[in-house]
């Protein structure tokens, strides 16, 4: 279950009191929050491109945290920002760059069982 960060005090908070990683295509910032459900934002800047681009962008990412969204833990405000290397990308590369930086947070359930 996840919820959106709707204004900009919500997303300051996140980025002064998270905790970040970054890759080629994405940063995304971490925070603890008092709740039972993540919450998600999502920014993308007009350095990535018009806002067509901009929007098919989020949506590939709110679709890739929405396909994973079973194995992140709950409790978290996750901010999510696309970097100009995303644009143009595809569905697989931006889901790859997101569980990247999922498992750099160490952010997934551990529910799964070991396979040895």
């Amino acid at each position: 279950m996840s919820e959106s960060l709707k204004n900009s005090q919500q997303f300051g908070y996140v980025y002064k009191n998270g905790k970040s990683f970054a890759n080629k295509y994405l940063v995304m910032y971490v925070c603890k929050n008092e709740l039972s459900v993540n919450r998600l934002g999502i920014s993308v800047s007009k350095k990535v491109g018009n806002s067509v681009v901009r929007h098919r962008i989020s949506r590939l990412i709110r679709e890739s945290y929405r396909l994973n969204d079973s194995i992140s833990n709950s409790g978290l405000d996750i901010v999510i920002v696309a970097r100009a290397g995303s644009k143009g990308k595809n569905y697989s590369e931006i889901s790859s760059a997101l569980m990247h930086l999922v498992k750099l947070h160490k952010i997934v359930k551990s529910s799964e069982p070991d396979r040895n």
